[in-house]
């Protein structure tokens, strides 16, 4: 079996060696080119002809948006996909225009953007063409980007271990609304059973994540995100309910 070439063009060096060294352990793809500048990850392009390029949008020299017009005009077999540091509708679309199958918002991990090249080369053995089911995935993937952005905003962190289990609880909750009746039977276990660890664990962690938001003492930020006066000063919500507001925000905007 033929593996696929990557080229990974990000301006963050310390992300850039992070996924390039998770894609390069993954069976099956190989990192043909990497760079930080735009006008150098061009040259690697016309010399390596990538299977997939992950595109960051921030570049210096030429813009990801050159990048990935250049690639849309001279190698369109190459799949491309394009990380942000915006969660904007605009932005979004505006890198679709430009050609990328999928646009991933910071912070991302590499876990994250390996999923999605091996679904694009998944699609490229079907005969892969950009389809509006595409653009309904990238769709269904900014969910774990808006949920991602309404944390940091109201100033939970992404390095604490409450950041992945709330982000998870709020998803399973989307999907599922009746789940927030059985947080402690069936959604800390849901979530626990999917990052290997225990549900007092997962309780502790979402709680501990809420803490470190409401502490930091956002409640503009709170405020704007939920549009409305929530928990104001020291009364914090509980886990079941902090992800029932998210939850029920997010299904409201879907419809």
């Amino acid at each position: 079996m033929k593996s696929e070439s990557i080229a990974v063009f990000a301006n963050n060096e310390d992300f850039l060696e992070e996924i390039k060294n998770y894609i390069s352990d993954a069976d099956g793809y190989n990192i043909c080119a990497e760079a930080s500048n735009g006008n150098t990850a061009v040259e690697l392009i016309k010399r390596n002809n990538p299977d997939v390029a992950v595109v960051d949008l921030v570049l210096a020299g030429m813009d990801g948006f050159g990048v990935l017009d250049y690639i849309k005009e001279n190698n369109p077999e190459c799949l491309t996909i394009a990380i942000g540091g915006f969660i904007d509708d605009k932005i979004v679309d505006r890198a679709i225009e430009h050609g990328a199958i999928y646009y991933l918002a910071k912070p991302v991990n590499s876990k994250t953007v390996l999923d999605r090249i091996k679904e694009l080369s998944a699609g490229r053995a079907v005969n892969y063409k950009v389809t509006t089911d595409i653009r309904d995935k990238r769709k269904a993937t900014s969910l774990d980007e808006k949920i991602s952005n309404i944390f940091i905003t109201i100033g939970i962190p992404p390095h604490i271990k409450g950041f992945s289990y709330l982000r998870e609880g709020i998803k399973y909750a989307v999907e599922d609304p009746s789940i927030i009746n059985k947080v402690t039977k069936e959604l800390y276990p849901k979530i626990a059973k999917k990052f290997v660890t225990t549900a007092s664990k997962v309780e502790r962690a979402i709680r501990h994540a809420i803490e470190v938001a409401w502490n930091r003492g956002r409640t503009d930020a709170i405020s704007s995100i939920f549009g409305a006066r929530v928990y104001i000063g020291s009364e914090r919500p509980t886990n079941s309910e902090f992800i029932a507001l998210v939850a029920d925000k997010l299904i409201l905007e879907s419809l």
